[in-house]
């Protein structure tokens, strides 16, 4: 490892070296080999290069396994070598991504060599073993995206909007990455003349020897390797369209009950909730999760079991006249199943203001997270909305901005936010509550740096200098892709049954759950629960077809 564990934060995961690089038990080795083949390996020898697909697990017997980072400029560096009983592998283990790292033998090194189906076989099989594992691999992708270690380099100006863009989507789809802002960093003159970049080049992202220039989301998420091979022949059991906690709640439950299941996600796991600086209401988590955290962990879940997700591609149509259902992606490919599962929630809504467009992504944001806080740091922020996300977005910038100043249409927040949410904002020095205000004009050249608010009922305007804005005013659903396929509400939100039909469509073997769903509770538990319930449905709906 770079640091030593003495140096390392206690929540580092790199400091907790017996759970992030566990040594098994000699009964637990001889259960683990049981599964795959002992092989010798030559000194020097790679198990696997970093780019490489769908690598095996490997047990080390004896010798050692060096673990190899290469960094953005191209240099190899050992950052872990596993030792006997120790064991190789993280996150990407269980879908088909590019690993992240390569893996090189140590003299007298001997292995088990435990080949992917068996991996996933081992992992059922022995529980307590799986346990340890997954934790393992948890805490290796946490220490890699702590550390930018087997990472790529993000170079660009701090509050560009495209900077910011990409940075989201690393960040959310858990990749970790060396952030240069050429605004500030002393490194960043030395890094573009290197690559011979120049600043109408960026925002460049760097990996592997390329240099990608101001990629797409979906540029980007080929040249990770995050995204999936799809065969327009083969039939799913079940495509759940959006990753937020509903729809991934689905992928779960229907892939742990033997479905075959596919998300198609068009940014990154956790929807609108994945933006979420913590969630302190969501049953069993009495010290709250970050949206991200909560939505990493489903995702592996899903994984676990065997689900696929396809990252960064959106479902344009659906042809819902035959069956199976076929689902046309925006990059023009297609993919065919049985039943469908929308959660796609919803879109945020957007202010009507002059220069509001340009200014999206330079100082305007929809959410509250570690990157846009580090962004405004020390100056003033303005978070507009009342319900529970602006409560969670205020009460975690005050521990950043100088101050917090949160704007309301109405007289105050008890009819849209949560109590205890409200009990912080009021309690707390760093924030003031503006009610029946709205912003009515934006200042800033490249990015903004002030705002004027009104009161709606004296009249009266103010000019402030603010880091950023933040609107939280809801959002509209993401259902334009269903349009002449199923029935929609007057607000575009999917119309379902009741009783045992619930969440079926008026197309048959479309469901809805979620944000999406008219009637739906907009809350993460009602939308884990909604995602959870409606496998049983689609269970009912496949039975007469297996028969």
């Amino acid at each position: 490892m770079a640091s030593t564990p003495e140096s390392l934060d206690p929540a580092d995961p790199y400091a907790r070296s017996a759970q992030t690089f566990p040594v098994l038990t000699a009964e637990m080795i001889a259960r683990v080999a049981a599964f795959g083949t002992e092989e010798a390996v030559e000194e020097g020898a790679m198990l696997y290069r970093r780019g490489d697909h769908s690598v095996d697990f490997f047990l080390c017997l004896s010798g050692g396994i060096a673990i190899v980072d290469t960094d953005s400029e191209g240099r190899d560096h050992v950052f872990h070598i596993h030792e006997a009983g120790q064991f190789t592998g993280e996150l990407d283990l269980f879908n088909d991504r590019k690993i992240l790292v390569s893996a090189r033998a140590l003299p007298g090194t001997r292995v088990v060599r435990i080949e992917r189906a068996a991996f996933r076989r081992m992992m059922a099989a022995e529980p307590d073993i799986g346990e340890i594992v997954m934790r393992a691999f948890i805490l290796r992708r946490v220490g890699l995206l702590r550390h930018s270690d087997a990472g790529v380099a993000l170079a660009g100006p701090g509050h560009g909007a495209d900077m910011g863009r990409i940075e989201t989507f690393l960040t959310r789809n858990a990749m970790p990455h060396r952030r240069i802002d050429t605004d500030t960093d002393p490194d960043a003159a030395g890094f573009l003349e290197c690559l011979a970049l120049t600043d109408a080049d960026l925002p460049v992202v760097v990996l592997e020897g390329r240099v990608l220039r101001n990629p797409t989301n979906a540029a980007l998420a080929d040249a990770l390797g995050l995204a999936t091979s799809l065969d327009p022949e083969h039939v799913h059991d079940v495509a759940v369209v959006g990753a937020g906690p509903a729809g991934l709640a689905a992928a779960v439950y229907a892939a742990s009950e033997g479905l075959d299941s596919i998300v198609i996600e068009a940014v990154a796991p956790g929807g609108q909730a994945g933006t979420s600086s913590k969630i302190e209401n969501y049953l069993g988590f009495p010290t709250g999760i970050s949206g991200q955290a909560l939505a990493g962990r489903a995702q592996v879940q899903a994984q676990k079991f065997g689900a696929r997700l396809l990252v960064s591609r959106s479902v344009v149509r659906i042809e819902c006249e035959e069956r199976p259902l076929r689902l046309h992606l925006d990059d023009g490919a297609t993919l065919q199943a049985r039943a469908v599962v929308v959660a796609t929630g919803a879109r945020y809504r957007k202010l009507d203001l002059p220069r509001y467009a340009e200014l999206e992504g330079n100082g305007i944001y929809y959410a509250a997270t570690a990157m846009e806080a580090g962004l405004c740091a020390g100056s003033e922020v303005v978070v507009v909305g009342g319900g529970n996300s602006a409560g969670q977005a205020a009460v975690f910038l005050a521990r950043h901005a100088a101050h917090v100043h949160v704007l309301v249409r109405g007289p105050g927040l008890a009819a849209t936010m949560s109590r205890y949410l409200i009990d912080r904002i009021e309690a707390s020095e760093r924030i003031t509550l503006h009610p029946f205000t709205e912003v009515t004009a934006l200042e800033g050249e490249r990015a903004l740096t002030g705002l004027e608010w009104t009161d709606r009922k004296t009249g009266a305007t103010e000019h402030r200098k603010v880091g950023a804005l933040f609107v939280m005013i809801g959002a509209v659903p993401n259902t334009g892709w269903l349009e002449g396929c199923v029935d929609l509400d007057a607000r575009g939100f999917v119309q379902t049954g009741s009783g045992e039909t619930f969440f079926c469509s008026t197309a048959p073997g479309v469901f809805a759950v979620g944000d999406v769903r008219a009637g739906s509770v907009k809350r993460v538990a009602s939308g884990v629960g909604e995602g959870s319930v409606v496998v049983s449905a689609i269970h009912r709906y496949l039975e007469p077809a297996a028969e």
